[in-house]
């Protein structure tokens, strides 16, 4: 898909997969609605011609999941048959299992993800690729994709906190340690407490600092490749000179 993608030439982009499931038929009914000011419609197979108990179920519940989490409400995202706008596909870059999660990788850019019924075909040609390793797959990049959409341009807002609170944690734990040896003589050399002070102000401190470098990254990568943090969808003539 990535390959398509830098191939392609128009200013509309459709993609489907290749063992004839997905109609060609339905294509008209994604541009119908991209013309109603969509930058990606994405198809939704109601009545899935697959087995029910080994893809149907799995893929609903993958389907809530990722909607869940990321917060696109789609009923289907395994649909290959999408359509998209020249601007969208611009701005995609696939790596792993981020195929499937191509209409969140869009609204993080500010894209309107859009949806309509299409048709689907019982397989007859090929076989399905997909398994439990597949479905592994999907898991980890779905945390890539939610740690993308919350903090991609705020990297230090998820570990610069985690970080201040272990580092405040064990500091409290401390201070009680402290006084318990001070104004009790208690012996603290040999109590757990002591290890859990010391590995939370340990893991504080590395995380504020792997939030710092990944502040500095992000900055790196969006001003080396000319990324904006923004995207402008039009100007009002005459405002904007």
């Amino acid at each position: 898909m990535a390959a398509g993608f830098d191939a392609s030439r128009g200013a509309v982009i459709v993609t489907l997969d290749g063992d004839l499931q997905n109609d060609p038929a339905d294509i008209p009914l994604l541009l119908a609605q991209l013309s109603e000011g969509y930058d990606l419609v994405s198809g939704w197979r109601h009545k899935r011609q697959d087995a029910a108990v080994s893809r149907l179920l799995p893929s609903r519940l993958a389907n809530r999941l990722i909607a869940r989490v990321t917060g696109v409400k789609l009923h289907d995202y395994g649909c290959s048959l999408k359509a998209y706008r020249r601007e969208v596909v611009d701005d995609l870059n696939l790596y792993g299992e981020l195929h499937r999660f191509l209409p969140v990788l869009a609204a993080i850019e500010g894209a309107r993800i859009g949806e309509v019924k299409v048709r689907h075909h019982p397989r007859r040609h090929g076989s399905s690729n997909y398994g439990i390793d597949r479905t592994l797959r999907v898991l980890m990049d779905l945390l890539t994709v939610w740690f993308m959409k919350r903090f991609l341009t705020r990297p230090m807002h998820v570990f610069g906190l985690g970080g201040l609170l272990a580092m405040v944690t064990g500091l409290l734990l401390g201070l009680w340690l402290v006084g318990q040896k001070v104004l009790l003589g208690t012996d603290i050399g040999g109590r757990p407490l002591l290890l859990a002070a010391v590995l939370s102000l340990l893991a504080g401190v590395q995380l504020f600092c792997f939030g710092l470098l990944a502040e500095l990254q992000m900055r790196t990568y969006h001003e080396s490749q000319g990324r904006p943090i923004y995207r402008i969808r039009g100007t009002l003539r005459g405002v904007v000179d």
